[in-house]
């Protein structure tokens, strides 16, 4: 993939790949960890509402609060 990436003048540009690359394979990474924190903190919620007479009763939006983005 990183031998695939082309300059603005269309040259090959390897270095810049693997650059490209890499930010993006670091970003799959981090996506999969807040999916992973995520899929333990449900339960957590579920358990605590339970502890105290709760029962959740429709879906929880969570918002990452260095990206803003919503997990549902």
């Amino acid at each position: 993939m990183a031998n695939d990436y082309k300059n603005a003048e269309g040259y090959s540009d390897p270095t810049a790949g693997g650059a490209f690359s890499n930010i993006g394979a670091e970003a799959q990474r981090r996506e999969a960890k807040r999916q992973a924190d995520i899929s333990a903190l449900i339960p957590i919620i579920r358990n605590t509402a339970a502890l105290v007479g709760f029962e959740i009763a429709g879906r929880i939006t969570l918002i990452d609060k260095e990206t803003g983005k919503k997990y549902k």
